[in-house]
């Protein structure tokens, strides 16, 4: 996913909660903690892929529909492409600052 689809679904997001796209990234609270929101991403990535696990052993079972599995599955691969899109944002912004002159 590249960046021109994450401000797409940010966009859709924006319009589908009722308010307007915001321009840019925009931090309302002075006390932002970077490493929390990593964190929380990927601990969402990884309670996202256990269920989606956890939903495909019950259905190896006959004890869950195969819709619940697939909806699981793809909740989780929504989280790892976020993930990675994050990872590859972080990655260019760590290389526009190496190529900076001193």
């Amino acid at each position: 996913m590249n960046s021109a689809a994450l401000l797409a679904a940010k966009a859709y997001g924006a319009a589908a909660g009722g308010a307007a796209p915001s321009t840019g990234p925009v931090i309302a609270d002075t006390n932002f903690n970077f490493s929390s929101m990593l964190a929380q991403q990927v601990s969402s990535t990884v309670e996202a892929t256990k269920a989606a696990e956890a939903q495909a052993a019950q259905a190896v079972t006959g004890k869950a529909e195969m819709i619940d599995v697939v909806t699981a599955v793809a909740a989780a691969e929504v989280q790892m492409e976020t993930m990675l899109a994050f990872r590859d944002q972080a990655i260019q912004a760590y290389q526009e600052i190496m190529r900076m002159p001193i």
